[in-house]
């Protein structure tokens, strides 16, 4: 990482930082801030937030105003947030399990008044601060502390859930592909209304041991040799998509952003003098 961006972006006096020797996390944490740095974002205009879990440490090390809250409640903080100051670029970090488990109300319904507020789950398909238990998103039959014999739950898809809750941007990339990452996540800043970005990351302490996916290097390989670009899927043939996963932008459709719409009610009360 750029010295530069250390010392302008990050506290300097929090680092190094604490995640695990191959972690995808601080990577995805670079791409955010090398996407506020791409859309020339005045950091003190910039407030980040995060609930419980290995991703939401990162707020720590960033400078900016940063907010480490509850499990599951990084969304409803940060909905207080943007009503209160509609003006500033709020960003929450969020792990998969805080935001599509205890945080999926919280999530459908950001999505749904579609907020603004850019949303970035960090998706290591397990828990791994608290033991490596089994998340919304760990794959069908993979193994977790909590389920040693594999998991029987289907895995959600967090782009098409939060896209058809109403989100108006939705992507996905992963670790590996940090620089088509940096460009979605500076994309879903942009969009006046509320945008979800899905990081693919990876946990090479618990899912990956767990599920002998071998080392951190495996693993980004694994992403590298599977993630396949939305555009150049839809060339492909069902069978050469077999086994593969879509990386990239799968909505953006801007709509009106809502306390844009809150405001508006504001000013017609004033003018009706109530």
């Amino acid at each position: 990482m750029p010295s530069a961006l250390i010392k302008d972006y990050f506290r300097t006096d929090k680092l190094p930082q604490i995640w695990c020797p191959g972690c995808g996390h601080g990577i995805i944490t670079r791409s955010i801030v090398s996407a506020v740095e791409k859309a020339g974002l005045d950091k003190d205009n910039v407030c980040i937030v995060s609930g419980i879990g290995c991703s939401s440490r990162a707020p720590g090390y960033l400078d900016f105003n940063t907010l480490h809250t509850t499990h599951g409640r990084a969304l409803a903080f940060a909905t207080g947030i943007k009503m209160a100051k509609p003006g500033v670029k709020v960003i929450v970090i969020m792990g998969d399990g805080d935001a599509t488990a205890i945080g999926g109300n919280h999530l459908i319904h950001a999505c749904r008044r579609n907020i603004g507020i850019t949303a970035v789950v960090f998706n290591n398909n397990i828990y791994g601060m608290t033991g490596g238990q089994y998340s919304p998103t760990t794959p069908k039959f993979d193994k977790g502390t909590t389920a040693p014999y594999g998991n029987i739950d289907k895995a959600f898809d967090i782009c098409s859930l939060a896209a058809s809750a109403g989100a108006t941007y939705v992507a996905r990339a992963t670790a590996y592909h940090a620089t088509l990452l940096t460009s979605l996540v500076q994309n879903a800043m942009n969009n006046d209304g509320f945008s979800l970005i899905e990081a693919i990351s990876v946990c090479p302490t618990y899912y990956g041991r767990k599920n002998k996916k071998g080392n951190a290097v495996d693993m980004m390989e694994w992403q590298k040799n599977n993630a396949v670009n939305v555009n150049a899927a839809a060339k492909l043939s069902p069978e050469a998509l077999a086994g593969k996963f879509l990386i990239g932008e799968f909505k953006n459709s801007p709509e009106p952003e809502y306390t844009s719409e809150y405001s508006k009610i504001i000013e017609r009360l004033k003018k009706e003098g109530r």
